[in-house]
């Protein structure tokens, strides 16, 4: 595999994505960086950011790492693309209850938001109860 698409770091590395560094992704327009992105992420961009999105990202531009610690953007926008802008910054993503914090790491680029919340919990179903199936009536009761 090329150098050029590594993406990530070892320990003592620098991050890179994509031969880039996050300072060099930080410097580049938005159409530069689209290029560098998968298909899915990069025609979202390509196609032009809703109204929404674009205030987003415009208040994270204008607000510090530090400020967003203490009080996270608060957003619905679950298919918000991750730009190199919101890393080191806090989110508080809606999962359908309630907003879940995810700290933004330079690994996360090019993901989208909504990816790292889940809106399902995981089940785990109990013992069957007396009636429940015709199989039930050999559960020992206790």
């Amino acid at each position: 595999m090329s150098s050029d698409y590594q993406i990530g770091r070892d320990k003592d590395e620098e991050f890179t994505y994509r031969g880039h560094t996050l300072e060099e992704l930080r410097e580049m327009e938005l159409s530069e960086f689209a290029e560098l992105l998968p298909a899915r992420q990069r025609r979202t961009i390509e196609r032009g950011l809703t109204t929404e999105q674009e205030k987003l990202r415009e208040e994270v531009q204008t607000r510090s790492a530090e400020e967003s610690a203490d009080d996270p953007f608060r957003t619905h926008l679950r298919d918000m693309p991750i730009l190199p802008s919101f890393v080191e910054k806090t989110f508080a993503v809606y999962d359908g209850q309630e907003f879940e914090r995810v700290y933004v790491e330079p690994e996360m680029l090019g993901h989208y938001l909504g990816e790292f919340v889940l809106t399902r919990q995981s089940v785990e179903h109990g013992q069957a109860g007396i009636g429940a199936t015709r199989s039930s009536k050999f559960v020992p009761l206790k």
